[in-house]
């Protein structure tokens, strides 16, 4: 059986349909018994924050899919890291036999927010003697139907510059995690995922706009005037600090690389941003402004 946390998140829940759709036994993790039970599968209802839950969901679980909440501090710690150490403790306590985790691009050691977190639990999945596959996305697309993509006037919040990002549809994420979970596979692998072509803030505002039918406008909002205004709707210092520095890494070409991991793995090309917008078209509207 699978176990399946963040089930209702942007991957989860695609993740989800996916696997009740290869008539794979799976189990998800909720927060919200009412959102569990409008999956349509065998769920529980549990937290990363309550140890004694996840536990409790592993019982018979071989295979996990473990994925959370973002690397956001909380008193100047990173929740996520000791949550989802505590999480790999109990799979192998368990006996699950393998852990598929969604990561980050370019975890890395001191690496600032999610790069740095991610880092460090990995190290530690590397250690516990589970077999694992880690995957490594560059940025989401579903980041343009999140709340504060847009101004309130309806302008593309732009802050790469005229650096290409390789964005990637969630749903392909899944789609490699669904193969990881259900084949035989090479014990330890680490995949870099990414859509298939790279788009400057200018691309992806012409696109969005065609899909809306409104002419292109974007707010130029650069790292420092992005951590100003997190700063300002009450954000730490050090996370829009750290943010700042992401952004500046993003705007220097440090997502503009595509793979083919996608395709090697699904055996079908990762879709496009057209792809993206004709398939999420209401969301985008919602998200938008009229302006």
């Amino acid at each position: 059986m699978i176990l399946v946390t963040g089930a209702t998140g942007s991957i989860g829940g695609h993740l989800v349909r996916r696997l009740r759709g290869q008539g794979a036994a799976l189990r998800a993790l909720v927060r919200d018994e009412a959102k569990g039970r409008a999956l349509g599968c065998d769920f529980a209802v549990g937290d990363f924050s309550d140890p004694d839950s996840v536990a409790a969901a592993l019982d018979g679980v071989d295979r996990l899919f473990l994925n959370g909440p973002g690397a956001l501090p909380v008193d100047g710690e990173q929740p996520m890291v000791r949550q989802q150490k505590a999480a790999i403790d109990a799979a192998r306590k368990a006996g699950v036999t393998r852990v598929v985790k969604v990561s980050v691009l370019d975890a890395q050691q001191g690496g600032r927010l999610a790069q740095g977190a991610h880092w460090e639990i990995e190290r530690h999945l590397e250690a516990s003697g589970l077999a694992w596959s880690l995957l490594q996305p560059s940025g989401f697309m579903q980041n343009y139907l999140a709340a504060g993509a847009f101004s309130p006037d309806g302008r593309l919040i732009s802050s790469f510059g005229e650096a290409p990002v390789a964005h990637i549809d969630c749903h392909d994420i899944a789609a490699c995690a669904a193969v990881l979970l259900t084949t035989p596979r090479e014990r330890n692998e680490t995949f870099v995922l990414t859509g298939p072509e790279a788009l400057t803030d200018a691309q992806v505002a012409e696109k969005i706009s065609t899909a809306l039918g409104r002419p292109p406008a974007r707010l130029e909002l650069p790292a420092d005037d992005l951590a100003a205004a997190v700063k300002a709707q009450g954000a730490p210092a050090r996370f829009a600090d750290d943010l700042a520095v992401l952004v500046r890494d993003v705007a220097a070409g440090a997502q503009a690389a595509t793979t083919t991991a996608v395709q090697d793995l699904t055996g079908r090309p990762a879709r496009t941003f057209d792809d993206f917008l004709t398939a999420n078209l209401d969301a985008l509207r919602t998200a938008a402004p009229v302006p």
